[in-house]
């Protein structure tokens, strides 16, 4: 009976893991899993579209997900967004993905948010060995942000994020003689952002960025000796906007990922908290080689016309031997006065099933605008 339990419980991460990616059985394989990896899926349409980079974007209402650093860099008062993504689309209808943001400046030099991150993974229905009914339950994860940024120059920002994380995949079955209970836990994430213009012929601005997410105690869904690691991960992003005259410009985006947990050998599942963060630049069986496969690639160009359309495009690249993830993402984009759209689609391009293939993930938004004469960024920083 435990087992059928345990196994629909696996079969669930593995439903959603394609975010994150799947342990084989090579042992060539050593592909990195971690706890509740819905914490690393985009949540917004804009950077859907341009290949999942984020960390150097110009600011908007998702800001604080990508890097709470740059959310003082927003160049409106207050405003929010609300984001939707169709998970499995093409097998079921009901798991999803919403998020939800706002976002106000205390002033030029200061700004706070909050976020909601939910996650809605159908109804369930368990059985046991025999096929007797337990019971059914509609499994859910969420994550709830707070987030404070602040400008520290002109070019240079850092912004702290907390956050409060809730898995429920089985809830709990009395009758089935399995000890399963929710996973809780609690995370920081911590940003830098560094913005300057360029000494070019046209108009140009250069932006770093660098985060690391989801820095936290490992999570339990059983007792104290069976934790996983949440997703810690290490971002280092670029983004080099250049406007071609005062009504086009293109933005291009250039993200590494890295995740701060153990590469998974014997033992790596024990190591604590820290531990595993610090040593997971140097913990690679197969050495230097091995560690540069465990970094992923997101590429992206976003362009803007009249800053009222925009057209993107991404790619994401992960090592074969890591997950093997591998699609192009497309998306457009909409403002005018207050309002926003954004939509994406994600095509898969290693021949393998994606998630997100064939699906339409969209975002809405609402800002209000600046009043008062401080410098502006870019017309093209939507």
């Amino acid at each position: 009976m435990k087992f059928i339990v345990s196994a629909i419980t696996l079969l669930l991460f593995a439903g959603y893991a394609g975010a994150q990616s799947v342990t084989g059985s090579d042992s060539s394989n050593r592909a990195i899993t971690t706890a509740v990896p819905f914490l690393t899926i985009t949540p917004d349409a804009r950077h859907a579209g341009i290949g999942d980079a984020g960390a150097a974007s110009s600011a908007d209402p998702s800001a604080s997900y990508w890097n709470p650093a740059k959310l003082v860099r927003i160049d409106k008062t207050s405003g929010g967004s609300m984001s939707y993504t169709p998970w499995l689309g093409k097998i079921v209808n009901d798991m999803n993905i919403f998020y939800l943001s706002g976002f106000y400046k205390l002033n030029r030099e200061e700004a706070i948010a909050a976020s909601l991150k939910y996650f809605d993974m159908g109804e369930i229905f368990f059985r046991d060995a025999a096929n007797n009914p337990l019971g059914d339950f509609n499994p859910r994860d969420w994550a709830l942000d707070a987030t404070y940024s602040r400008m520290l120059t002109e070019s240079f920002s850092v912004g702290l994020t907390g956050r409060y994380i809730s898995s429920n995949l089985t809830g709990v079955f009395s009758n089935s003689g399995v000890d399963a209970k929710p996973g809780r836990s609690a995370a920081v994430d911590v940003g830098v952002f560094y913005s300057s213009p360029l000494v070019s012929s046209r108009i140009s601005n250069l932006n770093l960025a660098a985060v690391i997410s989801n820095i936290g105690g490992k999570i339990s869904y059983s007792d104290d000796n069976n934790k996983s690691f949440l997703p810690t991960n290490l971002k280092l992003g670029s983004a080099l906007t250049t406007e071609l005259d005062p009504y086009n410009s293109f933005t291009f985006l250039l993200d590494f990922n890295k995740l701060l947990v153990p590469t998974p050998q014997p033992g790596s599942e024990d190591e604590s908290m820290l531990s595993g963060m610090f040593g997971s630049f140097t913990d690679a069986p197969g050495g230097f080689e091995e560690e540069l496969q465990e970094i992923t690639t997101s590429i992206g160009v976003e362009y803007w016309y009249n800053a009222v359309f925009a057209g993107r495009i991404g790619y994401f690249h992960e090592s074969q031997e890591k997950g093997n993830r591998k699609y192009l993402t497309l998306g457009l984009g909409f403002r005018k006065n207050n309002f926003g759209f954004d939509m994406a689609y994600l095509v898969p391009t290693n021949g393998r099933e994606n998630a997100l293939a064939e699906t339409i993930r969209f975002t809405i938004m609402l800002q209000m605008p600046e009043i008062d004469t401080a410098p502006q960024e870019s017309v093209t920083d939507q």
